[in-house]
């Protein structure tokens, strides 16, 4: 079977990764949390008190910075991991969050995730989540998603995965965060957030996890099958 690129976009706790996860489960893909990379790189750099604002900091940080995926049976998860170290919880800490968009705006991180990002589904069969992949990581790709939701549910939704962290947030707090990273991302110079001509819309306001899930499988099931149809007309 001819393999594909699935990439969603959209805003912060919109569920696009829960879904991006359980779609890659059923298409047998790799899936590749981008976002999650960028929160390494935050991570880094609060610890190391890299300045944002200095561009020799920043590539100095960025040329000692090693983001791998590790899957972790025990819990059905793939982890990441910073320089050989699980930081899987720590990444998704409120602190973390309140610097990530900051981060990402830098023109040399993005840079340089975008370029792993691009070699990692070099030989596509791979679903890959964040705010940019429809857009420049892979503007080529056979499925593009934009997902978004009301923010008061993003904030409720984020608000119970910290919860379940053992971080106790206010929703006001939530959802201030939110409108912030909205802001950023979305006006940043480098690679905003903005949906492709080519994706397909999903408000997820209202829908089921599994309803979402079935969708995209089914969009991807589409394109897959357009690919076999391609390739046994050049046959």
């Amino acid at each position: 079977m001819p393999k594909i690129i699935v990439a969603i976009d959209g805003y912060s706790s919109c569920g696009k990764s829960t879904t991006a996860k359980l779609v890659a489960k059923q298409l047998n893909y790799p899936y590749i949390d981008t976002g999650a990379m960028y929160r390494a790189v935050t991570l880094y750099f609060i610890q190391n008190h890299v300045s944002l604002t200095n561009p020799k900091e920043t590539e100095t940080a960025l040329s000692n910075i090693h983001i791998s995926f590790r899957r972790h049976a025990e819990l059905g998860r793939n982890d990441t991991y910073l320089n050989g170290l699980n930081v899987e919880d720590e990444i998704r800490k409120m602190y973390v969050s309140e610097k990530v968009s900051d981060v990402s705006a830098i023109a040399e991180v993005r840079h340089a995730l975008v370029a792993q990002q691009q070699r990692m589904g070099k030989t596509k069969g791979i679903v890959m989540d964040g705010r940019d992949i429809g857009t420049v990581v892979f503007p080529q790709a056979e499925l593009k998603i934009f997902m978004t939701a009301d923010p008061l549910i993003r904030a409720q939704r984020r608000q119970l995965e910290l919860l379940e962290k053992g971080e106790l947030i206010g929703l006001p707090e939530i959802a201030e965060n939110l409108r912030m990273r909205d802001h950023i991302d979305t006006t940043r110079a480098e690679s905003p957030l903005r949906q492709a001509a080519d994706a397909v819309y999903i408000d997820n306001s209202l829908m089921t996890l599994d309803e979402q899930v079935e969708m995209v499988v089914r969009l991807a099931d589409e394109q897959i099958g357009l690919s076999l149809r391609r390739r046994a007309s050049r046959a």
